[in-house]
């Protein structure tokens, strides 16, 4: 059954991205690598990575809003999946997994707006200092993941992080070849603009344009209001944002040896007022440092603005 899909409506839609965090500090699982895929190959692991998603499913319940279940695939691929002993092969196996999990808190949920997703990450840790890569390149690189996801029941994919337009690009056409929906999530910096110094909406213009405006839309994720209130500017191609708890840098939070969770209630009242001044976002939720009071801040204060 092909689900509506956000920008088909006119609906709210909570997703959690701070998974990764919410397991080292307020779970203490160890990340190899900062990898979630890993904690799918055993039960007691498993068993927490469906809760978390659970959670979500109950929060949107209660909020009487839509959610997305983000499968933990963000670094299962074979650059960032190789130092950890996982090959090409297996790694078609772990994002077939991941889904299939997903798909097992919807089913035992049985609601119909619940969507599942999967994680795309760049090729690189998107804070490395690396060169960007070609769009092509990029193409074939993301390829390879997206094949073994379009085997599964995925209603779309996320592609979280990124900060090279290139990169972007080439990933939305990679999805475009194998006929996978996908939302291109884009990370700014303190300044609101990308790490080489892009403007948002000037990145977005430009992989649009790269890609005849493939990606179903773009969102925000892994920054904090304050970061990017003002660079969004109401460009309607944006309907998602994915807030930091922290208003740190980048910089300061790799450095950081306890969890920033920053104050959910604030955080609430600034997501709100991004979507009152921004109609078009209708996908809201945490990333790093949040848990589910963070994202019931938001809901409230979305439902309920003052």
């Amino acid at each position: 059954m092909a689900r509506q899909l956000p920008h088909e409506g006119d609906g709210k839609y909570l997703v959690y991205a701070g998974t990764g965090t919410d397991l080292i500090f307020n779970h203490g699982v160890e990340l190899p690598g900062f990898a979630s895929f890993p904690l799918l190959e055993k039960p007691e692991t498993r068993t927490i990575l469906a809760g978390q998603m659970r959670d979500l499913v109950d929060l949107a319940k209660e909020m009487n809003i839509g959610c997305i279940l983000d499968a933990p695939t963000w670094m299962a691929n074979v650059d960032r999946a190789a130092p950890l002993g996982y090959d090409a092969e297996r790694l078609i196996d772990v994002n077939k997994d991941a889904v299939s999990l997903m798909e097992d808190v919807r089913r035992a949920a049985g609601r119909d707006d619940i969507l599942v997703s999967a994680c795309i990450g760049p090729r690189y840790d998107p804070y490395a200092d690396v060169s960007p890569i070609s769009v092509e390149d990029a193409r074939h690189y993301h390829r390879a993941q997206l094949d073994s996801l379009k085997e599964t029941s995925v209603d779309l994919v996320t592609a979280y992080t990124f900060n090279r337009p290139s990169e972007a690009a080439g990933c939305i056409l990679a999805a475009k070849d194998v006929e996978l929906q996908i939302i291109m999530s884009l990370v700014v910096e303190t300044d609101g603009c990308l790490a080489d110094g892009t403007k948002l909406v000037d990145a977005i213009d430009q992989i649009d344009t790269a890609t005849n405006s493939a990606a179903l839309f773009f969102m925000v994720n892994c920054a904090h209001p304050t970061h990017f209130a003002g660079a969004i500017d109401n460009h309607p191609r944006i309907r998602g944002i994915v807030a930091n708890a922290s208003s740190c840098s980048h910089a300061e939070l790799d450095e950081a040896e306890e969890l920033d969770e920053g104050d959910p209630h604030q955080l609430g009242k600034q997501m709100a007022e991004v979507m009152r001044n921004n109609p078009s976002i209708q996908v809201f939720g945490g990333c790093c440092g949040t848990d589910m009071r963070h994202l019931r801040s938001m809901a409230r204060a979305i439902d309920h603005p003052t």
